[in-house]
């Protein structure tokens, strides 16, 4: 692995030897001190953190479902040529909290519009709405855990059988997630989650109603032979699907309507209501099933999702709103660039600001808000001011500019007209706006141009489609204020011109980057084995060999991991930050991300030992509480596991987060929750507790060691991963 990460610049014969030695704090040194994912901490000087390696950063190609992480470049604007007049454009005064407290980050639009100036009661609302329906929709998981010896009296099929559901259901999961987040990147969150409600209480009522006797599905992709309840099976899959946005899109959600400090808070309520789903609804549900059946579970499950559907509506409007730099033109787009373009036949007819508050007469306009005039890509000056950091653009006026490639074909239709004039500055001057796809415009300039090739000509659709930067934020900001009744709108048209299929497979690039293969790693056995005990806590406590318990005793097992959860998640991010800041302070202020991987040696003892006691206490018929105290040590180390791995993953990459998430995800439900569906059960009935849980937890610690070279060559590994740019090649 040392050599696969080795260095790649030139360096003398004598010093080769001493230099591959090189480290600090364990951690191997790749070529130059300045990596992607390093940041300067506890600056005396500057009393700031600054992310280095930027320079070395590629712009990304492709939008993502959180926000950009990085702002306007510190330098870029100050050392080119044209510093003066980007300091005359900038703001006199950064904008603040009404406190004076914070600086707001990210600095908010002049436009109501704009999701950050929403008034506190309304964007804690959506805050509220939407952490209720994820509490729901977490739940789901477990949610027959303490009723699978009724299912499976229903059906009259063994317990292992009914445990299927549970991990088809993650497959469902895993399956909606690849679906879900680049569906809500190209036409917004808000229809996604609108869709995935309805879906969801179908797929509960479904689930409810699923007949007694169910002959068909005889055969599930090869691997089961008989599936009584095949048709629960299936509606247990939809409903996986429909819950899958629970867990890849909230957290954007949350980061497009509250600023930087006030998101920790905001998260925290998120995570532990998502955390309190997982670890309560089992118990209700354990109630539930008692006293009224399992099939009632799903029917007030169904009750409840509908009433999410109108909290939804009501309370979460669209957040989109591009803050998005706009990258230097790469690859394929600088081919583009150099094709031929008819810009000096045709130019795009935008609105103006003036035309927007001063229609013309006879021009057919009416009175409601047109886009404001922007810079053509086909009338752009050639020469731009050279940025002097790598992965953004300076426009002509020296300031940045949004990321091009979103043309919408909702609020953009406009029509290419031979009349229009063009200042110096590159501006069209529109004479007639005429409602018309954008589509047909590129086919008619395609056909236009006979002079130019075949290549030429697809080149420049091309261009003219995901390059032409006119997009929902640019109609929003100068328009007035939506009502609340326009918030309402469930269908606000596609808000991203990019590819849907590039932006699905953009998740699986990943796992080309060690970072985020370990993240995927100790994040599915995180969350993994919380699942893989649902799965078996009906056999462990519910059996007559060992403690008999009724389906409301079982339920109420569930708090101890519930507890054991909340501490490991409120414990994880502190015990971290103490371990970064000391050993940045080693490190001569500089934080490496992977310091955070120092928390693998609590996060390897609690849950080997959490594991290993359980089945181990199960096994000798220990007191009912030693094995459910084991079940929150679990808990509470997997707490740890999960909170580190993302934290890694987004340090070290965090320009990819909303990627990575989706990753994490995808592993998470397939590779381990469907995958250890298919057998554990059946194993744990032919070895017993202790022989099976000992087991998971030599797994669980075999893993962990993969910890160790992560550590050591990771700073290296990421470098690595910057020049093969993987992601920006695709």
């Amino acid at each position: 692995m040392a050599r696969f990460f080795s260095r790649k610049a030139p360096e003398p014969p004598g010093k080769k030897e001493q230099s591959a030695r090189k480290s600090h704090l364990g951690i191997l040194s790749a070529d130059t001190d300045e990596v992607p994912g390093s940041v300067i901490l506890l600056s005396s000087a500057t009393k700031r953190n600054e992310p280095l390696g930027l320079q070395h950063a590629h712009a990304r190609t492709s939008s993502s479902s959180l926000p950009s992480p990085y702002g306007p470049p510190r330098s870029a604007s100050a050392t080119s040529r044209n510093s003066s007049k980007s300091r005359k454009n900038r703001p006199p005064q950064t904008k603040r909290s009404k406190d004076g407290k914070f600086v707001l980050e990210p600095q908010p639009e002049d436009s109501a519009n704009d999701p950050l100036n929403w008034n506190q009661f309304r964007r804690d609302a959506a805050l509220v709405s939407l952490g209720f329906y994820c509490m729901v929709g977490g739940g789901m998981t477990p949610v027959l855990a303490a009723g699978f010896n009724n299912v499976a009296q229903t059906y009259d099929v063994s317990v292992p059988q009914v445990a299927l559901t549970t991990g088809l259901y993650m497959l469902g999961l895993g399956l909606g997630s690849v679906v879900a987040s680049p569906t809500a990147i190209l036409w917004g969150k808000r229809p996604v989650y609108l869709v995935a409600i309805v879906l969801f209480c179908a797929a509960s009522v479904w689930c409810a109603f699923s007949p007694n006797c169910e002959s068909t599905f005889q055969s599930l992709t090869g691997i089961l032979t008989e599936i009584p309840d095949a048709s629960l099976v299936v509606a247990r899959v939809v409903q996986g699907i429909a819950v899958s946005p629970v867990e890849c899109l909230p957290s954007a959600t949350v980061a497009e309507i509250f600023f930087l400090h006030e998101r920790a808070y905001r998260l925290g309520i998120y995570t532990l209501l998502l955390l309190g789903g997982k670890n309560l609804i089992p118990l209700v549900s354990a109630v539930i099933v008692q006293s009224l059946g399992w099939r009632w579970v799903f029917k007030i499950v169904a009750i409840v999702v509908a009433f999410c559907f109108f909290l939804i509506f009501f309370c979460v409007p669209e957040t989109f709103w591009d803050r998005t730099p706009r990258p230097h033109a790469r690859g394929r787009s600088s081919k583009r660039a150099r094709s031929h373009s008819p810009g000096a036949r045709h130019r795009f007819h935008l609105p103006s600001a003036q035309s927007h508050r001063h229609p013309a007469e006879g021009s057919g306009l009416d009175s409601q808000p047109l886009t404001p005039s922007h810079i053509s890509p086909l009338a752009t000056p050639r020469r731009l001011p050279k940025a002097h950091r790598v992965g953004f653009a300076i426009d002509a006026e020296g300031t940045e500019t949004a990321p091009a490639g979103s043309v919408d074909q909702d609020y953009f239709k406009v029509k290419f007209d031979e009349t229009t004039s063009t200042t110096d500055a590159g501006y069209s001057s529109p004479s007639q706006i005429v409602h018309e796809d954008v589509e047909k415009q590129v086919t008619r300039l395609s056909a236009e141009a006979p002079s130019a090739s075949e290549n030429d000509t697809h080149a420049t659709s091309d261009q003219v489609s995901e390059s032409f930067s006119v997009r929902y934020t640019d109609f929003y900001r100068e328009a007035p204020q939506k009502s609340y009744v326009q918030s309402l709108k469930p269908w606000n048209g596609r808000l991203v011109k990019d590819k849907w299929i590039k932006v699905m497979i953009r998740p699986f690039i990943l796992f080309a980057y060690p970072a985020v293969l370990w993240s995927s790693l100790v994040y599915a056995l995180a969350v993994g084995w919380l699942i893989v005990l649902s799965e078996s806590v009906a056999e462990v406590y519910r059996h007559g060999d060992t403690y008999h318990f009724t389906a409301l005793q079982v339920g109420l097992v569930y708090i101890s991991p519930f507890v054991g959860g909340v501490l490991g998640t409120a414990v994880a991010g502190k015990i971290s930050d103490l371990i970064v800041r000391f050993m940045a302070r080693k490190n001569d202020g500089v934080y490496e991300p992977e310091f955070r991987l120092i928390m693998a040696i609590p996060i390897s003892i609690s849950t080997v030992i959490g594991l290993m006691g359980f089945g181990w206490s199960v096994e000798e018929r220990d007191n009912w509480v030693v094995p459910t105290v084991f079940f929150g040590v679990i808990s509470f180390g997997c707490s740890l596991a999960s909170t580190t791995a993302v934290t890694f993953v987004v340090d070290s990459y965090r320009q990819y987060a909303g990627e990575a998430l989706v990753t994490l995800n995808f592993c998470k439900n397939i590779l381990h929750g469907f995958v250890f569906s298919l057998f554990f059960t059946h194993w744990l009935q032919a070895s017993g507790p202790k022989d099976t849980f000992v087991a998971v937890g030599g797994i669980q610690l075999g893993c962990m060691l993969f910890s160790i070279p992560m550590y050591i060559y990771g700073k290296r590994a990421r470098m690595w991963t910057v020049r093969k740019n993987f992601m920006e090649k695709f």
